[in-house]
Protein backbone atom coordinates (compact mmCIF):
# COMPACT_ATOMS: atom_id res chain seq x y z
CA UNK A 1 0.00 0.00 0.00
CA UNK A 2 1.02 3.49 -0.38
CA UNK A 3 0.17 5.44 2.85
CA UNK A 4 -0.47 9.35 3.19
CA UNK A 5 -2.10 11.57 4.97
CA UNK A 6 -4.58 14.86 4.75
CA UNK A 7 -1.92 17.96 4.66
CA UNK A 8 -2.69 21.72 4.65
CA UNK A 9 -2.09 23.74 1.50
CA UNK A 10 -2.72 26.93 3.29
CA UNK A 11 0.95 28.31 3.07
CA UNK A 12 1.35 27.15 -0.37
CA UNK A 13 1.22 23.76 -2.05
CA UNK A 14 4.89 23.39 -2.68
CA UNK A 15 5.11 23.86 1.62
CA UNK A 16 2.49 20.90 1.42
CA UNK A 17 4.53 18.75 -0.33
CA UNK A 18 7.80 19.41 1.95
CA UNK A 19 5.33 18.81 4.63
CA UNK A 20 4.68 14.87 3.08
CA UNK A 21 8.47 14.21 1.90
CA UNK A 22 9.86 15.56 5.28
CA UNK A 23 7.51 12.74 7.04
CA UNK A 24 7.56 9.99 4.38
CA UNK A 25 4.72 9.82 3.04
CA UNK A 26 3.85 8.23 -0.59
CA UNK A 27 0.50 9.91 -0.92
CA UNK A 28 -1.40 12.79 0.22
CA UNK A 29 -4.89 14.48 0.59
CA UNK A 30 -6.14 18.29 0.77
CA UNK A 31 -8.88 20.53 0.73
CA UNK A 32 -8.58 22.77 -2.47
CA UNK A 33 -10.69 25.63 -1.03
CA UNK A 34 -12.21 26.47 2.65
CA UNK A 35 -14.14 23.34 3.66
CA UNK A 36 -16.57 25.75 5.47
CA UNK A 37 -17.72 27.46 2.72
CA UNK A 38 -20.01 27.42 -1.01
CA UNK A 39 -17.46 29.86 -2.24
CA UNK A 40 -15.14 29.02 -5.18
CA UNK A 41 -12.22 31.18 -6.36
CA UNK A 42 -10.58 31.09 -9.74
CA UNK A 43 -8.45 28.19 -10.87
CA UNK A 44 -4.84 28.97 -10.34
CA UNK A 45 -3.47 26.56 -12.96
CA UNK A 46 0.09 27.48 -12.96
CA UNK A 47 0.11 26.90 -9.51
CA UNK A 48 -1.45 23.79 -9.84
CA UNK A 49 0.79 22.57 -12.40
CA UNK A 50 3.95 23.49 -10.03
CA UNK A 51 1.84 21.42 -7.35
CA UNK A 52 1.67 18.81 -9.90
CA UNK A 53 5.44 18.70 -10.98
CA UNK A 54 6.63 19.23 -7.22
CA UNK A 55 4.48 15.81 -6.51
CA UNK A 56 6.39 13.73 -9.02
CA UNK A 57 9.77 15.07 -7.69
CA UNK A 58 9.01 14.05 -4.09
CA UNK A 59 7.91 10.43 -5.40
CA UNK A 60 4.02 11.66 -3.78
CA UNK A 61 1.58 9.83 -5.84
CA UNK A 62 -1.88 9.79 -5.31
CA UNK A 63 -3.00 13.14 -4.99
CA UNK A 64 -6.53 13.13 -3.57
CA UNK A 65 -9.00 15.91 -2.58
CA UNK A 66 -11.56 16.10 -0.38
CA UNK A 67 -14.15 17.91 -0.72
CA UNK A 68 -16.60 20.71 1.48
CA UNK A 69 -18.06 19.37 4.22
CA UNK A 70 -21.14 21.31 3.32
CA UNK A 71 -21.68 19.15 0.38
CA UNK A 72 -25.19 17.33 0.41
CA UNK A 73 -26.49 15.51 -2.72
CA UNK A 74 -29.71 14.57 -1.06
CA UNK A 75 -31.00 17.92 0.61
CA UNK A 76 -33.99 18.44 -0.17
CA UNK A 77 -33.19 22.52 -0.02
CA UNK A 78 -32.84 23.02 -3.97
CA UNK A 79 -29.73 25.63 -3.21
CA UNK A 80 -28.04 23.13 -0.93
CA UNK A 81 -27.44 21.10 -3.69
CA UNK A 82 -26.93 23.58 -6.47
CA UNK A 83 -24.39 25.04 -4.32
CA UNK A 84 -22.93 21.24 -3.14
CA UNK A 85 -22.45 20.60 -7.05
CA UNK A 86 -20.56 23.54 -7.91
CA UNK A 87 -18.21 22.91 -5.25
CA UNK A 88 -17.96 18.93 -6.23
CA UNK A 89 -17.31 20.16 -9.67
CA UNK A 90 -15.05 22.99 -8.87
CA UNK A 91 -13.20 20.10 -6.97
CA UNK A 92 -13.18 17.94 -10.35
CA UNK A 93 -12.01 20.49 -12.36
CA UNK A 94 -8.88 21.80 -9.97
CA UNK A 95 -8.22 17.96 -9.93
CA UNK A 96 -8.12 17.89 -13.76
CA UNK A 97 -5.96 20.90 -14.18
CA UNK A 98 -3.88 19.40 -10.73
CA UNK A 99 -3.31 15.50 -11.93
CA UNK A 100 -4.81 14.79 -8.84
CA UNK A 101 -6.21 11.05 -9.13
CA UNK A 102 -9.49 11.17 -6.83
CA UNK A 103 -12.26 13.69 -5.67
CA UNK A 104 -13.44 12.37 -2.17
CA UNK A 105 -16.60 13.47 -0.82
CA UNK A 106 -19.34 12.65 1.82
CA UNK A 107 -22.62 12.28 0.11
CA UNK A 108 -24.87 13.99 3.34
CA UNK A 109 -28.14 13.67 4.41
CA UNK A 110 -31.66 12.96 3.28
CA UNK A 111 -32.51 14.85 6.49
CA UNK A 112 -36.97 14.26 6.80
CA UNK A 113 -37.40 13.01 3.04
CA UNK A 114 -37.92 9.64 2.19
CA UNK A 115 -34.96 7.68 1.69
CA UNK A 116 -35.77 6.39 -2.04
CA UNK A 117 -36.93 10.24 -2.90
CA UNK A 118 -33.15 11.02 -1.30
CA UNK A 119 -31.61 8.38 -2.83
CA UNK A 120 -32.99 9.15 -6.51
CA UNK A 121 -31.54 12.73 -5.70
CA UNK A 122 -28.19 11.95 -4.92
CA UNK A 123 -28.06 9.56 -8.27
CA UNK A 124 -29.39 12.59 -10.13
CA UNK A 125 -26.50 14.45 -8.56
CA UNK A 126 -23.55 12.16 -9.31
CA UNK A 127 -24.64 11.58 -12.64
CA UNK A 128 -24.51 15.69 -13.03
CA UNK A 129 -21.26 15.91 -11.86
CA UNK A 130 -19.51 12.97 -13.21
CA UNK A 131 -20.78 14.29 -16.79
CA UNK A 132 -17.46 15.44 -18.52
CA UNK A 133 -15.56 14.16 -15.93
CA UNK A 134 -11.79 14.32 -16.61
CA UNK A 135 -10.90 10.22 -18.00
CA UNK A 136 -7.83 10.84 -15.02
CA UNK A 137 -9.80 11.88 -12.42
CA UNK A 138 -12.45 9.44 -10.52
CA UNK A 139 -15.35 10.91 -7.88
CA UNK A 140 -14.62 8.99 -5.00
CA UNK A 141 -17.88 8.21 -2.70
CA UNK A 142 -16.93 7.79 1.37
CA UNK A 143 -18.59 5.64 3.31
CA UNK A 144 -20.44 7.59 6.20
CA UNK A 145 -20.63 6.57 10.29
CA UNK A 146 -24.24 5.82 9.27
CA UNK A 147 -25.95 8.60 11.95
CA UNK A 148 -29.12 9.31 11.53
CA UNK A 149 -30.51 9.88 7.75
CA UNK A 150 -26.61 9.93 6.57
CA UNK A 151 -26.22 8.78 3.12
CA UNK A 152 -23.74 5.35 2.51
CA UNK A 153 -23.49 4.22 5.64
CA UNK A 154 -23.97 0.94 4.72
CA UNK A 155 -22.07 -0.76 1.94
CA UNK A 156 -25.01 -2.56 0.49
CA UNK A 157 -26.13 1.47 -0.05
CA UNK A 158 -23.25 2.32 -1.74
CA UNK A 159 -23.45 -0.32 -3.94
CA UNK A 160 -26.65 0.17 -4.68
CA UNK A 161 -25.26 3.93 -5.99
CA UNK A 162 -22.95 2.17 -7.92
CA UNK A 163 -25.11 0.26 -9.88
CA UNK A 164 -27.46 2.81 -10.61
CA UNK A 165 -24.98 4.99 -11.81
CA UNK A 166 -22.64 2.70 -13.59
CA UNK A 167 -20.11 5.32 -14.57
CA UNK A 168 -16.70 3.78 -14.81
CA UNK A 169 -15.40 6.95 -12.72
CA UNK A 170 -17.38 6.80 -9.34
CA UNK A 171 -15.29 4.83 -7.23
CA UNK A 172 -15.41 4.13 -3.36
CA UNK A 173 -13.24 5.07 0.00
CA UNK A 174 -13.52 2.79 3.03
CA UNK A 175 -13.36 4.87 5.92
CA UNK A 176 -12.08 2.42 8.84
CA UNK A 177 -13.38 4.62 11.86
CA UNK A 178 -16.69 4.92 9.81
CA UNK A 179 -16.95 1.16 8.83
CA UNK A 180 -16.77 0.24 12.69
CA UNK A 181 -18.93 2.62 13.66
CA UNK A 182 -21.84 1.78 10.90
CA UNK A 183 -21.57 -2.09 13.17
CA UNK A 184 -18.68 -3.59 10.67
CA UNK A 185 -16.68 -5.60 13.38
CA UNK A 186 -12.92 -5.06 11.64
CA UNK A 187 -11.20 -5.73 14.68
CA UNK A 188 -10.14 -9.21 13.90
CA UNK A 189 -8.81 -11.09 10.78
CA UNK A 190 -12.10 -13.03 10.74
CA UNK A 191 -14.31 -9.79 11.05
CA UNK A 192 -12.12 -8.26 8.28
CA UNK A 193 -12.57 -11.16 6.10
CA UNK A 194 -16.39 -10.74 6.38
CA UNK A 195 -16.02 -7.28 5.37
CA UNK A 196 -14.29 -7.98 2.70
CA UNK A 197 -16.59 -10.69 1.35
CA UNK A 198 -19.21 -8.10 1.83
CA UNK A 199 -17.72 -4.88 0.04
CA UNK A 200 -16.73 -7.47 -2.78
CA UNK A 201 -19.98 -8.70 -3.57
CA UNK A 202 -21.91 -5.47 -2.78
CA UNK A 203 -19.38 -3.36 -4.75
CA UNK A 204 -16.26 -5.40 -6.32
CA UNK A 205 -13.16 -4.69 -4.74
CA UNK A 206 -12.26 -2.79 -7.72
CA UNK A 207 -14.10 0.05 -7.03
CA UNK A 208 -12.46 0.54 -3.56
CA UNK A 209 -9.77 2.85 -4.92
CA UNK A 210 -8.74 4.09 -1.71
CA UNK A 211 -9.04 3.91 2.52
CA UNK A 212 -9.03 6.49 5.31
CA UNK A 213 -7.04 4.51 8.44
CA UNK A 214 -8.47 6.05 11.31
CA UNK A 215 -8.87 4.44 15.03
CA UNK A 216 -11.77 5.31 17.02
CA UNK A 217 -12.94 5.32 20.38
CA UNK A 218 -16.32 4.75 19.50
CA UNK A 219 -18.31 1.78 20.40
CA UNK A 220 -19.13 -0.57 17.84
CA UNK A 221 -21.77 0.61 15.65
CA UNK A 222 -21.94 4.08 17.76
CA UNK A 223 -22.69 5.97 14.76
CA UNK A 224 -20.85 8.68 15.72
CA UNK A 225 -17.74 10.20 13.41
CA UNK A 226 -14.99 10.12 15.67
CA UNK A 227 -11.53 9.79 14.24
CA UNK A 228 -8.05 8.35 17.28
CA UNK A 229 -4.74 7.18 16.54
CA UNK A 230 -3.84 4.48 14.87
CA UNK A 231 -3.73 1.07 17.32
CA UNK A 232 -4.81 2.74 20.30
CA UNK A 233 -8.92 2.40 19.74
CA UNK A 234 -10.94 0.02 19.47
CA UNK A 235 -10.20 -1.44 15.74
CA UNK A 236 -6.66 -1.50 17.91
CA UNK A 237 -2.91 -3.18 16.14
CA UNK A 238 -4.83 -6.44 15.00
CA UNK A 239 -7.63 -5.24 13.10
CA UNK A 240 -5.14 -2.62 11.47
CA UNK A 241 -3.24 -5.82 10.76
CA UNK A 242 -5.66 -7.69 9.42
CA UNK A 243 -6.74 -4.96 7.29
CA UNK A 244 -3.67 -4.27 5.56
CA UNK A 245 -3.00 -8.01 5.05
CA UNK A 246 -6.06 -8.69 2.92
CA UNK A 247 -5.82 -9.29 -0.98
CA UNK A 248 -8.22 -6.04 -1.05
CA UNK A 249 -5.93 -3.01 0.04
CA UNK A 250 -2.83 -4.38 -2.27
CA UNK A 251 -1.90 -1.15 -4.66
CA UNK A 252 -4.03 1.48 -3.17
CA UNK A 253 -3.65 3.89 -1.24
CA UNK A 254 -4.70 4.95 2.66
CA UNK A 255 -4.50 8.33 3.82
CA UNK A 256 -4.43 8.74 7.54
CA UNK A 257 -7.07 11.17 8.97
CA UNK A 258 -5.90 10.96 12.59
CA UNK A 259 -5.81 13.73 15.27
CA UNK A 260 -3.33 15.70 16.43
CA UNK A 261 0.11 17.72 14.67
CA UNK A 262 3.51 16.70 13.21
CA UNK A 263 4.85 14.83 16.13
CA UNK A 264 1.06 12.96 15.92
CA UNK A 265 1.57 12.46 12.21
CA UNK A 266 4.78 11.08 12.58
CA UNK A 267 3.41 8.82 15.37
CA UNK A 268 0.82 7.58 13.49
CA UNK A 269 2.44 7.06 10.25
CA UNK A 270 5.24 5.07 12.50
CA UNK A 271 2.33 2.57 13.47
CA UNK A 272 0.91 2.28 10.24
CA UNK A 273 4.46 1.15 8.82
CA UNK A 274 5.59 -0.92 11.42
CA UNK A 275 1.96 -2.81 10.98
CA UNK A 276 2.94 -3.19 7.32
CA UNK A 277 6.70 -4.29 8.02
CA UNK A 278 5.06 -7.24 9.93
CA UNK A 279 2.81 -8.25 7.58
CA UNK A 280 5.53 -8.37 4.93
CA UNK A 281 8.03 -9.79 7.09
Amino acid sequence: MRIGAHVRVGTGYEAAVGYARKLGYDALQFFAGNPKTYRVGAIDTPALQRFAAARVQAGIAPAVIHTSYLINLASEDDKTVAGSLRLLKNDLAIAAVGDVAYVNTHLGSYGTRARADGFAAVVAALEDALDGIAPDVSLVMENSAGAGQLCGGTIEELGAFVRAIGHPNLRVCLDTAHTWAAGYAIDSRDGVERFFELVESELGLERVVMFHFNDTQIELGGHRDRHWHIGEGRIGIEGFRAIVAHPGVVGKVAILETPGEEDDDARNLRAIRTVLDGVAA
